[in-house]
């Protein structure tokens, strides 16, 4: 129960605190003190510590012939102290799936799910001890016990290659009758195989033998032809032409260079030109073309002398 101290004997106590804390600042108010059935008095004072909210330094004080002095001193955490989850060893907290390349698992020298590989029986008792040697070690030191054996193909046909997968559940026909399927030995023999077809998802797996998929050897599935329209063919009847792959390149034609007319182009008054002249001289040219097939440039040089102006003979 909590008891009113002295203050000698208060002071004792916080001056221990603070001998352990290593700083007055991290010793706080007084929070509690009691003493027990065995005379033993305890203090507490708050813990002024970062990342130990709700801790307290605790200090216990004897009393002997009227004098106080310090038993113990420490920082204890309260009812509403954060602590941290209990420590649980590596080997006990590594869950089924964490095991990478780079892990080793401890050895577990007694395994339940292990058994010697070699295991003495009683004559008598023969039958039921067969299951415990059905198996033998080969050169390994332990082999699954009937718990471990249990244990794995409860899991095998609970997980996804198993009766109750998707696969299986609309399959038409089950593992135990493809030609893909190889059973297991030992004991697991008549329940589970492995899967050794490429197209199923269940490649390279264990499945059980009510397993399925659509990949099952004696599928009965019509093949159907292509959905997509045929196109027609395309074809070449052009002949073949040789060509020499180590020939050069041609070289590229240079581009033609044409010439500056003597006529400035822009000094041109296009609006002097006769439009109507020239119209009734192409007139005339198609008309004696008509009438002389034979040699239209005579022709046409005639009707270019007829339509030039003609020189005064007074000049």
């Amino acid at each position: 129960m909590s008891v009113a101290l002295e203050s000698g004997v208060e002071a004792l106590a916080r001056e221990a605190a603070v001998d352990v804390a290593e700083d007055a600042n991290a010793v706080g108010a007084t929070l509690d003190a009691f003493t027990d059935d065995d005379g033993f008095t305890t203090v507490k004072f708050a813990a002024n510590v970062v990342g130990y909210q709700g801790w307290s330094w605790t200090v216990v004080l004897a009393h002997l012939d009227g004098e106080s002095s310090v038993c113990e001193a420490y920082l204890l955490p309260e009812t509403s102290a954060l602590l941290a989850p209990e420590w649980v060893p590596w080997s006990e907290r590594v869950q089924p799936g964490d095991l990478d390349a780079a892990m080793v698992l401890p050895f577990i020298a007694e395994d339940p799910r292990l058994t010697p590989g070699y295991t003495a029986v009683d004559i008598d008792d023969f039958e039921a001890d067969a299951m415990d040697i059905f198996e033998f070690g080969l050169g390994r030191e332990r082999v699954l016990a009937p718990e471990g054996r249990d244990a794995v193909a409860d899991r095998w046909e609970r997980g996804s290659h198993g009766p109750h997968a998707p696969s299986a559940i609309a399959a038409t026909a089950q593992c135990a009758t493809c030609a893909f399927f190889i059973p297991l030995t030992g004991s697991m023999r008549m329940a589970f195989g492995a899967c050794a077809n490429e197209w199923s998802p269940s490649d390279g797996r264990v499945v059980t033998v009510d397993h399925g998929c659509g990949a099952h050897s004696q599928t009965d599935a019509e093949r159907r032809l292509s959905e997509w329209p045929v196109a027609d063919p395309i074809i070449d009847s052009e002949a073949v032409v040789a060509f020499d792959l180590q020939a050069p390149d041609p070289e590229p034609e240079p581009e033609p260079v044409v010439e500056a007319s003597a006529v400035d182009t822009e000094a041109v008054d296009t609006e002097a030109v006769d439009t109507e002249a020239v119209a009734e001289a192409v007139v005339e040219a198609e008309a004696m073309r008509e009438d002389h097939p034979t040699d239209p440039g005579q022709h046409l040089d005639a009707a270019a002398e007829s339509d030039a102006p003609q020189a005064d003979p007074a000049d």
